[in-house]
């Protein structure tokens, strides 16, 4: 019975944390980008032209090169991001050895900042200063704020981005292949590009934690505005 309760209580008070989220952040601003400027140049084409076909090769056109752009800097980003954790990781290493008392009181400082009394800050600073490891990393952590990044990150960010950055554009461009009409395509468009705006929010909401509802009517209405202007400028300059 006692056994029992306790597995109760350990499911009562499990948490629940979310860890994907470099996965879910790269596929926000892969499909927001792909949501709203194939659309906003397939919707500037709209009014010049008679048939849709040029609306499909421009757009096609623009996927491809902007999902290999956006793949590219989220490569670079995730790069740079690995390359300065490397590079404060050294840093640090290279100060418990040259400064340790200056490192030592700086673990002090960090651990007075948790309110924790003065001789237990000087056990923890004695036992975290004997693992050279464990003092980096503790430095690494609390000092400087920083985790370290997954070695796969940048190949797995650029492909990420990059694949939904297609399948964004891929949605307000789907209509203008099936409707020869450019007008007619693009309500079609109008109404498509939202509902997609609206799951994509929901769906994001869910993964995030966040309400799903209150989350896809700001995804909405955001890519909604941002597609607006987007369809503007487009239409100022064609």
């Amino acid at each position: 019975m006692q056994q029992k309760e306790n597995v109760m209580q350990k499911e009562r008070h499990e948490e629940k944390h979310f860890l994907a989220s470099d996965l879910i952040r790269d596929i926000v601003i892969g499909m927001a980008d792909g949501l709203t400027v194939p659309f906003a140049l397939a919707a500037g084409l709209s009014g010049t032209i008679s048939n849709t076909s040029l609306v499909v090769i421009a757009g096609v056109a623009e996927i491809s090169a902007g999902s290999i752009a956006m793949g590219l800097g989220g490569y670079l980003a995730a790069r740079t991001d690995r390359e300065h954790y490397l590079s404060e990781l050294e840093r640090e290493r290279r100060e418990i050895v040259e400064l340790p008392e200056r490192e030592r009181e700086e673990v002090a400082d960090i651990l007075r900042e948790w309110n924790l009394p003065e001789p237990t800050v000087t056990a923890v600073v004695k036992a975290i200063s004997e693992d050279s490891e464990v003092w980096v990393n503790f430095m690494m952590k609390h000092e400087l704020g920083l985790e370290e990044p997954e070695p796969k990150r940048a190949r797995n960010s650029s492909l990420t981005i990059g694949l939904s950055y297609i399948v964004g554009g891929i949605i307000p461009l789907s209509p203008y292949i099936f409707i020869q009409k450019p007008q007619s395509a693009l309500i079609v468009s109008v109404f498509v590009t939202l509902i997609a705006l609206f799951i994509f929010g929901f769906i994001k909401g869910k993964f995030t934690g966040s309400k799903p509802i209150k989350s896809a009517w700001q995804t909405t209405f955001v890519g909604g505005v941002a597609a607006g202007f987007a369809f503007l400028i487009a239409k100022l300059i064609s």
